[in-house]
C-alpha cells in the first residue's frame, strides 16, 4: 500500500472519528449524560448486553474531547457497574481514550493542541518537554494530580515513541484509576452509612 493512500485512510479514519466524537457530545448534551447519572444509567442499559461495550467507548471519548475531569468517568463506572467491573472498563476505555490522543496530537501537530487547550495550560506544562520528558510523563500518569488527558496529547507533540508511551500508560494507569474507582465507591459506601437516607 502506498505511502501517501495509507496517510489518507488514516486522516479519512481521524475525521470520521472526530465527526462521531462530536455527534456524541452533542447528543450527551441533549441529553444530560454528562451531567445526569440516571441518564447515563438509561442510556447504557439501552445497549443490553453491548452496555459495557459503550461505556468503555464513553470514556475514550472523554480522554480524546475532555469535557468532565476524569474522576467523574470513573465514578460513573463504579456506580454504574461496580467496583471491579467499573475499574476494569474505566481502565480499558481511558488507555484507548489516550492512545487515541497520543496519535491525533503526533499527526496534526501543535495546531491542535492550541485549538483545544488554554495557553496557560500548555505554558505551565511546556518546560517538561525540554529534558526528561518521559519521565515527568510517566509520574504523573501514576500519580493523579496532573491533568492527564492533556499531558497525553502533549507527549503526541514530543519525540516519546509510540511504544514507551503505551507502555507507560498501561503500566502507569491502574493505581490512579484504582484511586477513583475503588476509593469513590468505598467513600460513598462510607457515606451512605453516616448519613441519613
Amino acid at each position: 500500500m502506498p505511502k501517501s493512500y495509507a496517510k489518507s485512510v488514516m486522516n479519512l479514519c481521524t475525521v470520521v472519528g472526530l465527526i462521531f466524537c462530536g455527534l456524541f457530545i452533542w447528543y450527551g448534551l441533549r441529553h444530560e449524560l454528562f451531567t445526569s447519572q440516571e441518564a447515563l444509567r438509561t442510556f447504557i442499559a439501552g445497549f443490553g448486553v453491548f452496555g459495557t461495550l459503550v461505556f468503555v467507548l464513553f470514556q475514550a471519548v472523554q480522554v480524546v474531547v475532555p469535557i468532565l475531569p476524569g474522576g467523574l468517568g470513573c465514578l460513573a463506572g463504579v456506580l454504574l457497574f461496580g467496583p471491579w467491573t467499573g475499574f476494569f472498563c474505566n481502565y480499558i476505555g481511558i488507555c484507548l481514550g489516550s492512545i487515541a490522543a497520543f496519535w491525533l496530537a503526533r499527526i496534526y501537530g501543535r495546531p491542535l493542541l492550541n485549538q483545544l487547550f488554554a495557553p496557560k495550560t500548555i505554558a505551565r506544562y511546556e518546560s517538561w518537554t525540554e529534558k526528561h520528558f518521559s519521565l515527568w510523563f510517566a509520574l504523573a500518569i501514576f500519580f493523579p494530580v496532573a491533568p492527564d488527558d492533556f499531558l497525553c496529547w502533549l507527549a503526541g507533540t514530543t519525540d516519546m515513541s509510540l511504544k514507551r508511551f503505551t507502555a507507560i500508560i498501561l503500566l502507569g494507569k491502574p493505581a490512579s484509576i484504582a484511586l477513583y474507582s475503588l476509593g469513590l465507591e468505598i467513600a460513598f459506601q462510607w457515606l451512605s452509612r453516616i448519613l441519613p437516607v
